[in-house]
């Protein structure tokens, strides 16, 4: 038995005293341990207890108190015109293509290209010689008619003393020199219109203007042969001062139009392609007698004195017809006008910096600008920008000269983009 231990002890040298240590070490080591892993676990979380940034919980509460820039505008009391807005071309209000009425050369042209002339200027001139001839044959043809036509008077008077004195004369005789004097009254009449028609062929030679306005570039030269047949003008002149717009409307708005027609002139203003520039102020003429149905708009005219040149025929316009001007509105930028299921609303500011939903009814927007009917009183200060990150109470900071303030609200009251 003992050489069995001993061997024991020899292939497991340390089998009894780890055995023996097992014993006196397992439970003290696991206490420990779970002591010391606690007490770690309670130092971590000490710690990141300790340095945790505490920011999230105050930002998360200072959010709802966060100033918001937002740009604002004040709502004012003043006149609104109220316009019709369409597009339009500018026409001559007259245009004449000069032709020649005679057949000729041209010998004389007495105008520049883009020159203003008078009704009455004269302009060109065809070699007048032909027609001159033509007058003088016919003038020689009436005097030797009218010599006919007095000696056949003459006759008719003696014939009529003879038959009446003597009877030397018949009736009949008499009665037949009555049809040659009638005869020849007839030929001098036709002779007479002959001369007529040679004057007016002689004057056609000296060809004046119609019109006043502006000559256009010339279609012809000195010395080219020209025909009254001709399809192609000489020149053309268009009157500018004063000038049209033709333009349209929906033709909703006609019945509106004509009966603001009734109570007096409208003014129409034209303003750029771009509808920046005022270019003239004018009136309007009349409605068209027809709507066109295939884009139903109907056309109206407007007519501009002109006075500077700042039109011309087929250019392009942006017209604003004014119908009537609303006394005494209240005017916001139409950006502070916002719409939900209770209706529109605006952001106003109070005196404290905050702002409340305010319902509001707006009876007309026009050029950026809108006339609120009610719920908004005049100085009252409305949100124009930013409102995406407001709600009713918010904390604001306002700043003036956002897009769409109140330059545009007063453009809109002046009428001017």
């Amino acid at each position: 038995m003992r050489d069995s231990a001993k061997d024991e002890e020899r292939v497991f040298p340390n089998s009894r005293g780890s055995s023996s240590g097992s014993r006196l070490a397992t439970p003290r080591q696991r206490l420990c341990a779970v002591a010391f892993f606690f007490s770690i676990l309670c130092c971590v979380l000490w710690i990141g207890c300790t340095s945790s940034d505490p920011k999230p919980t105050t930002a998360k509460a200072a959010t709802g108190m966060q100033t918001v820039p937002v740009g604002v505008a004040t709502a004012t009391q003043r006149d609104m015109p109220v316009y019709l807005t369409g597009l339009g071309s500018v026409t001559a209000y007259n245009t004449v293509s000069v032709k020649s009425r005679v057949d000729g050369q041209i010998v004389q042209i007495n105008f520049k290209e883009g020159q203003h002339v008078n009704q009455g200027e004269l302009l060109i001139v065809i070699d007048p010689r032909p027609y001159q001839v033509a007058l003088s044959e016919a003038q020689a043809q009436l005097f030797k008619d009218q010599a006919g036509l007095r000696d056949a008077k003459l006759n008719y008077e003696r014939y009529k003393g003879l038959l009446q004195n003597s009877g030397a004369m018949s009736q009949q005789q008499v009665d037949t020199q009555q049809a040659t004097v009638d005869q020849l009254e007839g030929t001098v009449r036709n002779d007479q219109a002959q001369v007529d028609n040679a004057k007016l062929n002689l004057n056609y030679t000296h060809i004046t203007s119609p019109i006043s306005g502006r000559i256009g570039l010339r279609l012809a030269d000195i010395g080219n042969i020209v025909h009254s047949a001709d399809a192609n003008p000489m020149v053309v002149i268009t009157q500018l001062q004063p000038i049209a717009v033709l333009f349209t409307l929906p033709e909703d708005s006609l019945p509106t139009v004509s009966r603001h027609m009734q109570h007096g002139t409208l003014p129409v203003e034209a303003y750029s392609r771009d509808d920046l520039t005022k270019l003239s102020t004018g009136t309007l003429l009349t409605i068209d007698n027809e709507i066109d149905a295939s884009t139903g708009t109907g056309k109206l005219k407007a007519v501009f004195d002109n006075k500077d040149n700042a039109l011309w025929p087929n250019q392009f316009v942006n017209i604003r017809l004014l119908l009537e001007t609303r006394a005494n509105s209240i005017v916001i930028p139409s950006a502070a006008v916002l719409r939900g299921p209770q209706g529109t609303y605006v952001f106003a500011v109070k005196p404290d910096k905050t702002v409340e939903v305010r319902p509001v009814s707006v009876s007309l927007t026009q050029n950026n600008a809108a006339v609120i009917g009610n719920g908004i009183a005049p100085g009252d200060v409305v949100v124009i920008d930013g409102q995406d990150k407001l709600q009713a109470g918010s904390k604001v900071e306002p700043r003036a000269g956002s897009p769409g303030g109140n330059k545009a609200a007063q453009s809109s009251a002046t009428g001017t983009p």
